[in-house]
């Protein structure tokens, strides 16, 4: 740390939960670990972000200097901190279609993130993910159950991948699959800049009763290499922006509902 005063116990102690978490959290998740408030979790960011220990992004931070293997840093928490109240309108977009009890699978995506966040008002699911910020949202709260797939841990995600993660997903009957992409064609359907997450993200659509795309406008114009599961397996596209007209003549053919996330009555 830069300045010449030793760091405070609730600083070494949010240091430790950051190193925890693969070296980034979010500020709900830190709060909930540290059992403090979320504004003492941002009051105690900014001393740390003046210190030169942690980088302060929207909504998180990720410790600065060299990362061991396994952190995550940046890339991860720029996305989260994109579009953040479009994110939180999705979240609420999809809320109403998720009831208690259900079993459900949440990926490493950042709008799927907002979800998580959104599904703390659910009691009794049963969550299944790849994602450690899912898991540490969702465990031990209100009755919840919580499965975390192992497999290779990708730090720009911080989520697991590979044929371990793919083979546990077949053991669970999913009643709704809240997946993200990297783009969404109106050609191939869901895109992805990683392999192992378009394969994976194939093997939980073949699990689910219903599978619902959270994302926002910016995905609708961008293109990715790898094509997720076919589009006709998805249910639902949930978005901040209504698709263009290509895009939306896909959708209907594909069978694919939309819809529309619009701002809360206080965002209005």
């Amino acid at each position: 740390m830069s300045r010449s005063s030793a760091p405070s116990h609730r600083e070494v102690e949010l240091l430790e939960t950051l190193r925890r978490l693969g070296g980034s959290g979010r500020n709900g998740e830190l709060a909930l670990m540290l059992d403090v408030s979320e504004e003492t979790v941002r009051r105690t960011l900014k001393t740390l972000a003046k210190a030169g220990s942690v980088e302060r992004v929207r909504g998180g931070a990720y410790l600065v200097g060299p990362r061991s293997s396994g952190e995550a840093g940046p890339s991860f928490f720029r996305r989260m901190g994109e579009y953040p109240e479009e994110k939180a309108q999705i979240a609420a977009a999809v809320l109403p279609r998720i009831a208690d009890g259900m079993t459900l699978f949440l990926d490493v995506g950042s709008t799927t993130a907002y979800v998580a966040e959104a599904l703390r008002q659910r009691r009794n699911l049963t969550v299944v993910t790849n994602s450690i910020g899912v898991a540490q949202l969702l465990a031990n709260h209100n009755g919840n159950r919580l499965h975390l797939l192992g497999g290779e841990m990708c730090s720009d995600d911080r989520g697991t991948f590979g044929p371990v993660a793919e083979a546990q997903v077949a053991r669970f009957a999913f009643d709704v699959a809240v997946l993200s992409a990297d783009a969404l064609s109106s050609r191939h359907g869901l895109l992805f800049h990683n392999a192992a997450e378009a394969e994976l993200t194939r093997a939980i659509t073949s699990a689910a009763e219903q599978v619902f795309v959270v994302t926002t406008h910016s995905k609708f114009t961008e293109t990715a290499p790898y094509r997720g599961p076919a589009p006709q397996q998805l249910t639902l596209v949930a978005s901040d922006k209504e698709p263009g007209k290509k895009l939306a003549r896909a959708l209907q053919d594909w069978g694919v509902d939309f819809t529309l996330a619009r701002p809360t009555e206080e965002e209005a």
